[in-house]
């Protein structure tokens, strides 16, 4: 299910979702968004709505402080597991922790958050996670250097994703981390 699409132009970071709920075959559009704010960060979810329910409405997204990759790293994931635990979400395998991949903008920086609790952030300046996310990087890759808006880019990516993967599906949403304050 999903397709997370995100991007940093001109030192904010965008991101775009779709709205399918996935089990088998049976396809299911939920109201609920898959990209939102939580505080000064843009996140946008995949692997299960309940994660995305926690970290949009449980997490307490901690404020950067310092260096943004130390931080990341440790405080901001430090939070996110105790998070996703107090929730019922984290799980145990051989004796790892293990949790979902989403996508977070902060400060003009884009990273992405993987199921091992590993923070990635791409040189390309863009990403995409979920089952729709090869043919997003395809779409986003064509469209670098060609001018278009953040917004008409994640479209684009967005809507190749839905073209090709069965578990990807519109409406599409969007939203823009808040600047890093001066």
């Amino acid at each position: 299910m999903t397709v997370i699409v995100g991007l940093v132009h001109n030192a904010r970071v965008h991101l775009g979702g779709d709205s399918a709920g996935v089990c088998g075959l049976s396809l299911t559009i939920r109201r609920d968004p898959k990209v939102f704010r939580n505080g000064p960060y843009a996140m946008g979810f995949t692997t299960s709505f309940r994660m995305g329910q926690l970290l949009h409405h449980a997490f307490k997204a901690p404020k950067p402080k310092g260096d943004l990759d130390r931080f990341m790293t440790t405080v901001f994931v430090d939070r996110l597991r105790t998070c996703l635990k107090s929730g019922g979400w984290s799980r145990k395998d051989s004796e790892q922790e293990k949790a979902g991949t989403f996508l977070v903008g902060i400060y003009g920086r884009l990273f992405a958050v993987y199921e091992d609790y590993q923070i990635a952030e791409p040189a390309d300046g863009y990403a995409a996670v979920g089952c729709g996310d090869e043919f997003a990087l395809g779409a986003l890759h064509a469209t670098a250097g060609l001018g278009l808006t953040p917004h008409k880019r994640l479209a684009l990516a967005l809507a190749a994703a839905g073209h090709h993967s069965a578990g990807v599906s519109e409406p599409f949403s969007y939203v823009t981390a808040r600047k890093r304050p001066s």
